[in-house]
This record gives C-alpha cells, structure tokens and sequence, in this order.
C-alpha cells in the first residue's frame, strides 16, 4: 500500500494484480501510512469471506475460493487505490454492473486489471510476494 507506486502512479497497491492457487495467503503491507486493505463486498466469490483490514496495519488473508477478488483502501478509494487477485484459472467473474459503481478513477483502475488478467496477468506473482 503505497503513496506512489513504480510507476509514478499515486496512491496504489503494488503489485495491483496477483494470481494465486487457492489456499495461498497473501500479506497486504502499509508501506505507507494511511492505507488499509479491505474486500469489495459485491467483487468476491460469493462463498468467500470478505475482510477489512486497520488502517496502517499489515493483514494477511488466505483465499480458498476460486474467483476474482476486487479489493480497495477505503481512504483513497476515490483516487483509485484498487487491487485485483485472480484465484485459480476458474471462478466466478466480476460483475461490469458492479464496476460502473465504484468512482470514476477507481473503475478505471479495476478496469484496467481485469484486462491484463484477461490478457494473462502480465505480472504474475507468487504468494510469497508482498502487494505494499
């Protein structure tokens, strides 16, 4: 969770995207202060548990369910701090309807990394990897 990522973008997680096997567990790490980590309710497997992580507190979830997980950092979620997990190769979508409600910058953003999953995840991580 950082102010500004790699690429000079503000206000993003790094990596925004990760691919993992159901059962990995991924660590969401304030890097910067001011950020959490939290599920976007109705952008999850509906069999998953959602989460919500303190602000400026490390959190580290384990995910079983197949499917995509879109997730946020509340404070800047106008800005368009979003994050994507894509578990497994199988699962449900998310939902274009549910992006159309999410802010202007942040459905950009979550539009953005459903497209490089679609397109194979340019930047594919393991679990082991840290999204900050």
């Amino acid at each position: 969770m950082l102010n500004k990522d790699s690429e000079g973008r503000t206000m993003q997680f790094e990596p925004a995207f990760l691919k993992i096997e159901p059962g990995d567990s991924v660590t969401f790490v304030a890097s910067d202060k001011g950020h959490n980590s939290e599920s976007i309710l109705e952008m999850i497997p509906a069999e998953a548990d959602p989460w919500k992580g303190k602000i400026n507190e490390e959190i580290t979830i384990t995910y079983d369910q197949e499917g995509f997980y879109a997730f946020k950092c509340q404070p800047h979620l106008g800005l368009g701090m979003v994050g994507l997990l894509q578990v497994g190769d199988n699962g449900p979508q998310i939902d274009a309807e549910e992006i159309d409600k999410l802010p202007g910058r942040a459905a950009a953003r979550l539009a953005e990394l459903i497209a490089q999953a679609d397109q194979g995840g340019e930047e594919q991580h393991s679990a082991d990897d840290r999204p900050q």
